[in-house]
């Protein structure tokens, strides 16, 4: 009878070591996983001058005036300069980057100025506009490109003011990337 109260203690030890041993969580190992990393390289914004703003041949008259070149390559007359054959054109500029991206217009803010090419005279350009507007995003790169027009007014004196010859200068837009 000792043997079998041994046994029965025995077994009665390793069911309590064993309910024991499950009363307490099992500690689980860590897992891991593999995450994925993705970057894009676009293409790079850039913008370049297709076509330049052309106010065309014109003569000032008596008071002077203004010639109004719109973004759609129309030119208009006020006061009197008369208007004289030939082409004329607004500017237009490539712009590209990455397919349906937005981008900003900033037009010159100050007057331009044209001087002639001979001597100090000079003419101003202001009131400048744009296809698309000039505003934040209006621009869309659909397909990775667009082309903007520009127009501007050109302010035109006596011809005492603005001798006969050919008047240039230079402007500055900026293309923004939104």
């Amino acid at each position: 009878m000792m043997a079998r109260l041994k046994r029965i203690s025995y077994s009665l030890l390793f069911l309590i070591l064993l309910a024991g041993i499950r009363a307490f969580p099992q500690v689980t190992p860590p897992v891991s996983a593999t995450g994925h990393v993705i970057a894009e390289i676009i293409p790079v914004f850039s913008a370049s001058e297709t076509s330049q703003m052309n106010f065309g041949r014109f003569a000032p008259g008596p008071q002077g005036g203004q010639l109004i070149l719109t973004p759609e390559s129309t030119v208009s007359v006020l006061g009197s300069v008369f208007k004289g054959p030939g082409t004329h054109n607004a500017a237009s500029f490539y712009v590209s980057g990455d397919a349906d991206a937005a981008f900003s217009i900033t037009l010159p803010t100050d007057p331009v100025v044209l001087t002639h090419t001979a001597d100090a005279k000079t003419m101003m350009v202001e009131d400048w506009a744009s296809v698309p507007s000039p505003d934040i995003g209006t621009g869309m790169l659909q397909n990775g490109y667009q082309v903007v027009y520009v127009g501007a007014t050109l302010k035109v004196g006596t011809l005492y003011d603005n001798p006969v010859g050919i008047y240039t200068g230079t402007y500055t837009i900026t293309f923004d990337f939104n």
